[in-house]
């Protein structure tokens, strides 16, 4: 399907375009976009400027399943992505999306890496080596045979790359992959990356998370409210300062450093005068009746208004963690007290607020505004309405910079604006422990510093929070404690104004 001669892979000229039954604006407005066969290019910018769409007009989404008005001219590898039968153009350009979840067919990881050769008639021998090939290059030994719906949100971003690399597409189309992976998962697809530009093939990828791909991209391209508002070489993007990254709302491409205290003025064992917001004497869970637990934690103590980052790597239990926590797992035993006061799984159903890592399952009403009304009428202290009420949405919404967005449908939102509606609906809701499943997935520097804020504000109002998270801009913009955790214990924690603690949270994220 390239054409003969063709230099350049992808190319949009004057490309627009209009989501269908929009009233007013466009995702992509005069786009102009080149990538040369062969070349990494980065699309950046802040969340919602039209990355994601520019990412589905290239495997043929748009208009074909997304539908609205198209004008201008597009070509992939020598076709119109516009009106090419998405079955033959999907066997040349293999997609990741943002939600990985949203493009399973399988239940099990196993029979999902087959799937897309098994779809295009593949011979069982040449699965068989392909299977083999991504299980070995994407390091997914441990990941066979599993359900899929029972796997961490990293590693079912990894088993969606892997799926994607198996059937040897010519264009690689990739929208955040590294959104939910830990530091060695983000470091294996930036070898990966690296291998599929050495192989000539050609790679596009949305992203907000940009130092790991400093390496192995040839070009970065700032998007604008769809549109390209300029492009940069990789040293050109390493020598911007940060004052110039986040005025283009952009996060940092270097390591993040902590401010750190002389050792030994805090720490784990330090005694402090806060009254313990959430205590977890004991919690124990497995999601088999025998065997090890799958969660096992003990001893943790955090004062009353603290913002807690919980750390670890792909897999390490975090979310079932938060699971448990939130009362949500009905077989969870322990002893977990919040504010003073013990509390059984359906107490913490009351106190404990949980911002989900796929915050589609929590997106129930018609528009922005209700979704934050929805949380003020289910207030664990009983509703708040009228006048109050409709104070309250506008301070949430405009901390949040969603006011544009109120009369907007939830599901029809980038990723990025889907999660900042469920942070807002955790604002609202009242409760007294906040847990945050990945919150600033998606989000670019100012909606991750509104983020910040607003656990700030949530802190200030006594709310303990938790914030399990692969981003080191959020924990060192809000984040004053750290629990590190291992195979579903705590392997250690400690406060982060702590000389020692800080210098460990930097080598974990490198």
């Amino acid at each position: 399907m390239v054409a003969n001669g063709s230099a350049a892979a992808v190319s949009a000229t004057h490309v627009s375009f209009r989501h269908k039954g929009a009233s007013a604006g466009y995702a992509l407005d005069d786009l102009e976009l080149e990538v040369p066969a062969g070349e990494v290019v980065v699309l950046c910018g802040r969340s919602g400027c039209g990355k994601t769409t520019v990412t589905r007009l290239l495997n043929g989404l748009i208009p074909q399943f997304y539908e609205g008005d198209l004008w201008g001219r597009a070509d992939v590898l020598g076709v119109d992505p516009s009106v090419e039968p998405i079955t033959r153009l999907a066997t040349v350009v293999g997609s990741v999306f943002q939600n990985p979840r949203s493009q399973f067919f399988n239940v099990d990881t196993t029979s999902e890496l087959a799937f897309g050769c098994e779809n295009m008639g593949w011979a069982p021998t040449l699965i068989d080596a392909a299977m083999a090939g991504v299980v070995v290059r994407f390091g997914l030994e441990d990941l066979l045979d599993r359900n899929l719906f029972k796997l961490s949100g990293g590693e079912k971003q990894k088993i969606a790359c892997a799926s994607v690399s198996a059937h040897d597409p010519q264009l690689l189309v990739l929208d955040e992959p590294a959104s939910n992976l830990d530091v060695a998962s983000i470091r294996m697809l930036a070898s990966i990356v690296a291998q599929w530009k050495a192989e000539g093939r050609t790679v596009v990828v949305a992203e907000h998370r940009l130092g790991y791909l400093l390496d192995v991209a040839d070009r970065f391209v700032l998007v604008e409210d769809g549109r390209v508002a300029w492009e940069k070489t990789a040293s050109e993007m390493a020598a911007l300062s940060e004052g110039e990254l986040h005025a283009a709302g952009l996060r940092s491409v270097r390591p993040v450093r902590f401010e750190r205290a002389p050792a030994g003025c805090g720490g784990a064992s330090a005694a402090h005068d806060e009254p313990a917001g959430l205590e977890v004497r004991s919690l124990r869970f497995g999601y088999e009746k025998a065997g090890a637990p799958d969660v096992d934690m003990e001893g943790l103590s955090f004062p009353r208004g603290s913002i807690v980052g919980v750390l670890g790597d792909n897999g390490a239990g975090k979310s079932t963690f938060a699971r448990c926590l939130c009362g949500l797992e009905k077989r969870a035993r322990g002893e977990v007290s919040v504010n003073g006061r013990a509390c059984s799984n359906a107490q913490r159903r009351r106190l404990c607020y949980l911002v989900m890592q796929d915050v589609n399952h929590q997106l129930f009403t018609e528009s922005v505004r209700e979704e934050v009304a929805l949380s003020l009428r289910n207030r664990a202290e009983g509703p708040l309405r009228g006048e109050a009420a409709e104070s309250e949405i506008e301070a949430v919404l405009a901390g949040l910079g969603l006011t544009d967005l109120v009369d907007r449908h939830p599901m029809a939102l980038s990723g990025g604006q889907k999660q900042r509606v469920a942070i807002a609906s955790a604002v609202a809701s009242g409760r007294e422990v906040c847990v945050f499943d990945e919150p600033t997935s998606g989000l670019d520097w100012a909606h991750m510093l509104d983020t910040a804020n607003n656990l700030h504000g949530l802190a200030a109002r006594g709310v303990t929070s938790l914030v399990i998270t692969h981003d080191p801009e959020l924990v060192a913009a809000c984040c004053d404690h750290v629990l590190f955790v291992e195979g579903g214990r705590a392997s250690w924690w400690g406060r982060l104004d702590d000389a020692r603690v800080a210098r460990r949270v930097e080598a974990f994220f490198g």
